[in-house]
């Protein structure tokens, strides 16, 4: 099946429809979950089916263009976070807690369709390299606060290991877990709490 989009907008009016398409999408799918359709997103959008299908072929594809952005804003937003903390140097604590306010942020508006967008939307090869950069940048954040605070090892290896560990569960936790039970950062600090314990 192509999850490919069939054409990229090029003006500002199919742009801007675009842009309705995959809000409509991104509600629908919240509510519905797999069993949405793309004539119910058509109908939420105010648009005709012939519209979705000048761009997607299929919900697949509206599923593939909404988790590309999700991907794009939080790569965005946690790179404008990386950065501040670096520079502001906070105690661990403080430090995850921006992380997660962040992610929880990121994920809280639509968890259904954040769950959904993580079962079901297989990332192409460029797209998977892309997240894995992306993955690893957040845990050599991670690693590096863990050594500047004197956490997570005795050396970069051991801090790289323990940040890996701490990213990945965050990680399975929100898009496996809280899309059930609901975004909370406490929740997640106390995991990573718990997992530099043991």
């Amino acid at each position: 099946m192509n999850d490919a989009p069939r054409k990229a907008p090029r003006q500002q009016r199919s742009r801007e429809t675009v842009d309705v398409v995959l809000e409509a999408a991104a509600q629908v799918f919240d509510r519905e979950g797999i069993s949405a359709t793309t004539n119910r997103i058509a109908e939420r959008a105010g648009v005709s089916i012939g519209s979705i299908y000048q761009y997607f072929p299929n919900k697949q594809a509206l599923l593939h263009a909404l988790a590309q952005r999700h991907v794009s804003k939080a790569v965005e937003q946690l790179e404008a976070v990386c950065d501040e903390l670096r520079a502001q140097e906070p105690p661990f604590d403080d430090t995850m807690r921006t992380i997660l306010d962040t992610v929880v942020e990121l994920h809280s508006d639509r968890p259904g369709l954040h769950g959904l967008m993580h079962r079901v939307v297989q990332p192409r090869a460029d797209e998977l390299a892309a997240l894995q950069r992306f993955e690893d940048r957040l845990t050599r954040e991670v690693a590096f606060h863990l050594r500047r605070c004197g956490l997570g090892g005795s050396d970069d290896e051991s801090a790289l290991a323990t940040a890996q560990m701490l990213v990945h569960a965050v990680d399975a936790q929100l898009h496996r877990v809280m899309p059930r039970r609901g975004m909370n950062t406490d929740s997640l600090l106390g995991l990573v709490e718990r997992l530099l314990r043991d």
